[in-house]
């Protein structure tokens, strides 16, 4: 099997040698028995280069730019024995089976283009950033500021990459970025931030308006997204809360309650511009926090720590209990947030990178972190945890967006159905900006799927919902 790039508009460009047949006209193809949007990445299938008898697969990815796939395509049977050259064991293979995945999107990683995202304002430093990747990009057609990387070109040495301006993140993460259909003002809250990527294209979308609440249960990572934030220079409108997503509770600051503050109350200590050299009073307080915490369930832990402020995140001059304050499930009909992502913990099964690493990490690892029966129990119950504390931060009328990089029905479809018997004041959106998304529609009307054979993008699973009054 031969993989090259190429440059043309279309097939024709590719190999005169070939006869080229585009799988159901225009810009749609089929995936399975659903229909999907071509868009940017239409697949075609010809009749075999040279008389091999098989058949040849072109991705096209751009107006002029083709990946060409030269070899025969087997049957799936004959795909399983060789998937790309990645020696996926038995057990994740019958992994895929059980959950009605096929192994053939493994084949398709080492030809998946790798992504990254221009920060807003350095699009006339393009030739420059190519210039030091020594790599031409091409601009993803459907996704602003995204442009295709050849999956061999690093950029993390890189001076732009140091500098903040560009960053990695797949196209169908930032497709569900997109989703929520951000607009200038949003209270946005990111219940899963870390590792951040998706903050920092959320916080380029709101530009001087607006405020984002990210939370992560875990502390390390959300350490690496304020570390991102003040690399890419966009923290200022940004807050960062260690805790737990099933329970965090705490609203959007543009509300103040506290009309009736006692003299008491009015002496008590604000929040100053932060510093990553904070008071010592206030790293000794943080370090007897984590201390005595140290030895309990975190969800047992009843504040969030806030480890990072914007200066115009809201947080400046107000009072411990004016951040914190909560409010009841009534209250927050009004006054939760605009728009929440959920981008649920997950086994990651759908993105390819992630599972080659198993390689390097060894193969009793993804046994224990994807395989396991008891894990992915674990994951269900998770998941739904956190798209229905999602939703109950989520104001009348605002909008959420549900996502894991996983393929298989149980962390997807599954997860949907349960909170809509659950909650009926949710509702299922269409989602506006997919309509040239390279993308299929997944068993559940209005919810998407992405995956390397369908979008040369990693594995990804989109549903939106709004609340309704009820």
């Amino acid at each position: 099997m031969i993989i090259f790039v190429c440059r043309g508009h279309g097939p024709d460009d590719v190999s005169r040698s070939t006869s080229w047949k585009e799988n159901n006209g225009g810009n749609r193809s089929t995936y399975g028995n659903n229909s999907c949007n071509g868009g940017a990445s239409t697949r075609i299938l010809g009749r075999g280069c040279e008389g091999d008898g098989g058949e040849n697969m072109v991705t096209v990815i751009g107006e002029d730019m083709v990946l060409v796939v030269i070899g025969s395509l087997r049957s799936m049977a004959e795909q399983v024995e060789d998937v790309s050259t990645l020696p996926l064991p038995d057990a994740f293979l019958d992994f895929l089976r059980q959950n009605g995945l096929d192994p053939s999107i493994y084949a398709a990683s080492h030809s998946t283009p790798r992504y990254i995202r221009l920060k807003p304002g350095c699009e006339t430093h393009l030739m420059e950033i190519e210039a030091e990747i020594k790599c031409k990009l091409k601009e993803v057609s459907w996704l602003a500021n995204f442009y295709y990387l050849s999956p061999d070109v690093g950029i993390a040495n890189t001076k732009v990459y140091q500098e903040g301006k560009i960053y990695g993140i797949d196209a169908a993460s930032g497709a569900a970025v997109l989703a929520l259909g951000i607009s200038p003002g949003d209270r946005v809250l990111d219940l899963c931030a870390a590792p951040g990527a998706k903050l920092c294209m959320i916080l380029d979308l709101l530009g001087c308006s607006g405020t984002v609440t990210g939370v992560d249960v875990s502390r390390h990572r959300l350490a690496a997204c304020r570390t991102m934030l003040q690399k890419y220079t966009l923290g200022d409108r940004c807050r960062l809360f260690v805790a737990d997503g099933t329970t965090f509770s705490l609203i959007p600051v543009r509300v103040c309650l506290n009309s009736k503050s006692s003299a008491a109350e009015e002496q008590l200590e604000v929040y100053k511009e932060w510093t990553s050299r904070r008071p010592w009073k206030e790293r000794k307080r943080a370090a007897k926090t984590r201390e005595n915490g140290a030895s309990q369930i975190f969800s047992q832990i009843q504040d969030p720590e806030l480890i990072f402020y914007g200066r115009h995140s809201g947080v400046v001059g107000l009072s411990k209990c004016e951040v914190y304050q909560s409010v009841n499930d009534r209250e927050l009909l009004q006054l939760g947030y605009d728009k929440v992502l959920v981008d649920a913990e997950c086994t990651h099964d759908g993105s390819i990178r992630h599972i080659q690493k198993f390689e390097q990490w060894g193969w009793t690892t993804l046994q224990r972190r994807v395989l396991d029966a008891e894990r992915t129990d674990f994951l269900t119950v998770l998941q739904l945890k956190l798209l229905a504390n999602g939703f109950r931060l989520l104001k009348v009328g605002g909008s959420l967006v549900y996502s894991t990089c996983s393929l298989t029905l149980s962390q997807n479809e599954d997860v949907i159905e349960q909170f809509l018997s659950q909650n009926a004041s949710a509702e299922l959106l269409e989602i506006d900006a997919a309509q040239n998304w390279p993308c299929k529609s997944a068993r559940i009307p209005k919810t998407l799927r992405f995956d390397p054979l369908t979008s040369s993008t990693s594995g990804l699973f989109i549903a939106k919902f709004t609340k309704l009054a009820v």
